[in-house]
């Protein structure tokens, strides 16, 4: 007789049924593992039978086959230790009850019985319900939110107390009352109302904000760059259970400490890190700081001195909001939808159209360090903006909170929300959806066609002007695209440095 218990698997942040199937033979005392399993899961086979012992389970002169199905997907942790054991107790005897279809079995096992997490939990847990499961064993584990999930989940601490709930009888329940570390209220250290001046800046950071737009920021040394970007996450709004869900879950496969999840990821990563640190990868493919900074924000500075290797791997999670990391016996997919803050300097001197200091950079030089970062990457960059030092006693009037910001941030989200019917925004929803939703006169086309010409823009320019024309909408509660929300578009993606440079020769 052949015994069928379901588990899940993972690849990459994506599960999948795995189905444990084991059959006991007269023969050998013997355990042989089948369906492609990796180091971990063949040593299973001493935890199980260390186990089915202890339970005072007979295997004497019993032969146990055990088949991970499917069978061509490789099998990677003991994630399966569980779903194992109880079919093998099932096959010999010593469970009776039935095992129904629809529940799942996770857990590492000790050798006394006991079960423990093990990583990737969470992300099995989420996949769960799409696979069909409507209840799953898994062991205690503080770090796994399980109010969040919309799933029956058992709770255990040993191999009998899945024997004894599947005979009927209750048992304690670890989570009931459990508050998760992360759901303390967040306190930002920095706020807009503390930044003097960059009017301007601000304002282009709010749109961003609404719309999920990557922005890159020029200007000279002290200017604010690094201040605008590190505060500009005190204007994004919460993340939603999906979203805690999806970014605790990268965290875990990439032995992460968990940030709090009150507000989106913050990522900030050395402009020395290498590429397989910003994109993710390894024997054993982990997520990259682009998968951390999911949902949240991607801050690169001093962006010309990361390699143009680097910079350019960038171009395919920019576009598609996912990272497909290939190895010889594996490939993974990770989400990867973030917002991209980058900040340079003008020049190599940094000096390029300063007021206070006098560039000493060549043309050439200056040439040189703004190819760095090529011209696909700039296409998909939204928002381009040049600052220059604000001095600190200049009379201001009064700065506004990132409170209030966020709160305008917040509407013109839910709006987006709304039109599409989904938790995606204008940055990121398929343009033959926001084409349809937002269209564009035809003299809001021409306008937009003819500056395109002048200005040299790609198609994917134009596409992203009219993303920024509906962020910008969103913003002033207008229904359709304003021609005063193109223009302030086109001024958003102009870039001045070579405006700036010219002058710069000319003095």
């Amino acid at each position: 007789m052949t015994v069928k218990v379901s588990s899940i698997g993972l690849k990459g942040l994506e599960g999948y049924r795995v189905q444990v199937e084991v059959q006991v033979t007269p023969g050998t005392e013997s355990m042989i593992i089948v369906g492609l399993p990796d180091a971990s899961v063949k040593e299973s086979k001493e935890r199980v039978l260390s186990v089915v012992r202890s339970l005072e389970c007979d295997v004497t002169n019993k032969k146990i086959v055990v088949n991970l199905s499917p069978s061509e997907q490789k099998k990677n942790g003991p994630l399966f230790d569980l779903a194992m054991t109880l079919a093998v107790l099932k096959a010999i005897g010593n469970v009776q009850e039935e095992i129904p279809t629809d529940t799942a079995f996770l857990g590492a096992l000790s050798l006394d019985g006991s079960v423990q997490t093990v990583e990737g939990m969470l992300p099995a847990l989420i996949s769960a319900k799409a696979l069909g499961f409507k209840r799953i064993y898994i062991p205690y584990d503080p770090a796994i939110p399980l109010t969040m999930l919309e799933l029956d989940c058992v709770v255990i601490q040993h191999i009998e107390d899945v024997i004894q709930h599947l005979k009927g009888q209750n048992i304690l329940s670890f989570h009931t009352e459990t508050e998760h570390k992360n759901d303390q209220p967040h306190v930002f250290q920095k706020d807009f109302s503390q930044i003097i001046g960059h009017e301007h800046a601000k304002r282009a950071l709010e749109i961003a904000s609404a719309g999920e737009h990557n922005v890159l920021m020029s200007g000279p040394p002290g200017c604010g760059k690094s201040l605008l970007s590190e505060t500009f996450v005190s204007i994004l709004p919460p993340l939603s259970n999906q979203g805690k869900l999806e970014v605790m879950s990268l965290y875990q496969l990439a032995r992460e400490n968990i940030p709090s999840l009150q507000f989106p990821p913050y990522r900030h990563p050395h402009h020395s890190a290498s590429s397989v640190a910003i994109i993710g990868g390894g024997s054993q493919p982990k997520p990259g700081e682009i998968s951390l900074a999911h949902r949240g924000v991607l801050f690169l500075d001093e962006m010309a001195e990361f390699t143009k290797k680097t910079l350019d791997m960038l171009r395919q999670p920019l576009e598609t909001g996912m990272v497909t990391i290939s190895r010889a016996h594996s490939t993974v997919t990770y989400p990867a939808s973030f917002i991209l803050i980058g900040a340079m300097n003008p020049c190599p001197c940094g000096y390029l159209g300063s007021n206070t200091h006098y560039c000493t950079c060549s043309e050439k030089q200056i040439q040189a360090y703004r190819y760095r970062v090529s011209g696909p990457v700039y296409d998909r960059i939204d928002v381009l903006l040049s600052l220059k030092s604000v001095s600190l006693d200049q009379n201001t009037k009064t700065q506004e909170l990132s409170s209030a910001i966020r709160k305008r941030v917040e509407q013109a989200r839910e709006r987006q929300f709304t039109r599409y019917q989904d938790e995606i925004c204008n940055a990121k929803v398929p343009f033959a959806t926001l084409s349809k939703t937002s269209p564009l006169t035809d003299r809001q086309k021409n306008m937009l066609s003819q500056v395109s010409a002048k200005q040299q823009w790609s198609n994917r320019v134009q596409i992203k002007i009219v993303r920024l024309a509906r962020t910008i909408s969103d913003l002033k509660q207008e229904h359709v695209i304003s021609d005063e929300s193109i223009w302030e578009a086109m001024t958003l993606r102009r870039n001045n440095t070579h405006k700036i440079k010219t002058a710069a020769r000319e003095t």
